[in-house]
């Protein structure tokens, strides 16, 4: 999943969330890549060539295995990973993993072009406003 670099060389290879001071990891500018997602840019391409949706779950990290098991359990490994999706437009990043695994079940058993449109138009109003943001 390429995105542009927001933490430092270095920075330990796991989720945020796991790290004990974020901030103290991030670029000169990796706060405002982050905050307002530009970090996510790259994932167009990703896009484009048919690795990713618009819409989905989030893409887990190589190191998430908690994450990786419980969407395997759900079936939700099933959905082509997203840029945006159910969870992020419910929590973000203050989410625990239980909690976003069962919003993207709901996705999965719920999704149709309208839910998706919502969660686009959602996606783009949290990201004016920078909500969910932990870090």
């Amino acid at each position: 999943m390429p995105k542009f670099r927001s933490m430092r060389v270095g920075t330990p290879a796991v989720a945020t969330h796991l790290l004990a001071d974020p901030a103290s990891h991030l670029t000169p500018i990796g706060s405002f890549l982050r905050k307002s997602s530009l970090d996510e840019l790259p994932q167009l391409w990703s896009i484009l060539v048919g690795d990713m949706s618009f819409v989905g779950p989030r893409p887990a990290l190589f190191n998430q295995q908690d994450l990786i098991d419980l969407r395997t359990q759900k079936g939700v490994h099933a959905l082509v990973p997203g840029l945006t999706g159910w969870a992020q437009v419910n929590g973000r990043d203050e989410l625990p993993i239980p909690q976003k695994v069962a919003l993207d079940e709901e996705y999965l058993h719920k999704r149709s072009l309208a839910l998706d449109i919502r969660i686009l138009w959602l996606t783009f109003v949290k990201v004016l406003r920078r909500d969910g943001v932990s870090h």
